[in-house]
């Protein structure tokens, strides 16, 4: 048996690379939500890269969201139809559907869809400039890069999500609305009434809750991994690959926490 190499890491470090570098990532995307939220509260407010960047993340996505979230509400009316039937409840469709959308699948496939958009948009673009090292021209002319350039991204995702996860909401009801009533022949007046009965105000805090934070964690993992990008062409290519990934991965997560922790207080 060949000896190891002697630049070769142990054995143990082999094993605990996932972790370690896991581990590593959290630290990094802490010290970054640290420092974004020091500068966010200083001055100078740039109003007009925030505006910039609220078009981007929220108008630019609306098409997006709002298709997925009518495709999204009439597949589920379908199949909750078709469960139902068989046990004479179709009748609960209605504010089954609310409830899913509301509290689950509006604020996480919302915050999913801005990832693929918004937040691989946000890695290339900072990815871009560091490599071009616009960044380091920023430091030099004595701006501070985080501030000018990560606070008016976060902040953008942290208003525009809840907003988009409303409007996938309200599509998502519309899109249920017309296959429940138009095609699988559903009385309207009960569809309508299971809505408002079943259908909560915590339900809808729940979900404009989730949309906050994954707002914020979409934009600033996004802003990370652009933002840290190095190796040229493409390590900028990499790190928007790594933006959606660990953003699907950092939504999903908070998801199991957040719902955990909301079922337990109420």
């Amino acid at each position: 048996m060949s000896a190891p190499a002697a630049d070769e890491p142990p054995l143990w470090r082999r094993i605990l690379a996932p972790a370690i570098e896991a581990v590593e990532e959290i630290g990094v995307v802490g010290e970054l939500a640290f420092k974004t939220m020091a500068w966010a509260v200083r001055p100078p407010f740039r109003v007009q890269v925030m505006v910039t960047q609220l078009e981007f993340v929220g108008v630019q996505s609306l098409f997006l969201v709002g298709l997925v979230g009518f495709f999204t509400g009439i597949v589920f009316a379908v199949q909750t139809v078709y469960g139902f039937r068989r046990f004479g409840a179709e009748n609960m469709v209605g504010g089954v559907v609310g409830l899913s959308l509301s509290r689950e699948m509006a604020p996480v496939l919302t915050a999913i869809m801005v990832a693929a958009r918004a937040g691989s948009g946000m890695a290339a673009e900072l990815g871009n400039m560091r490599a071009s090292e616009q960044i380091d021209a920023l430091e030099t002319m004595a701006v501070n890069p985080i501030q000018y350039l990560v606070v008016p991204r976060v902040a953008a995702g942290v208003v525009m999500v809840p907003i988009l996860s409303l409007f996938f909401f309200i599509v998502g009801l519309g899109g249920a609305w017309l296959v429940g009533i138009g095609i699988l022949q559903l009385d309207p007046g009960i569809f309508a009434d299971r809505i408002r009965t079943m259908l909560q105000p915590d339900d809808l805090i729940q979900g404009a809750v989730k949309s906050v934070v994954f707002g914020y964690a979409v934009s600033l993992i996004a802003c990370r991994h652009g933002y840290y990008a190095s190796g040229g062409a493409v390590g900028v290519g990499q790190a928007t690959t790594r933006a959606v990934v660990w953003s699907v991965v950092g939504v999903f997560i908070l998801d199991t926490i957040l719902t955990s922790m909301m079922t337990a207080v109420s």
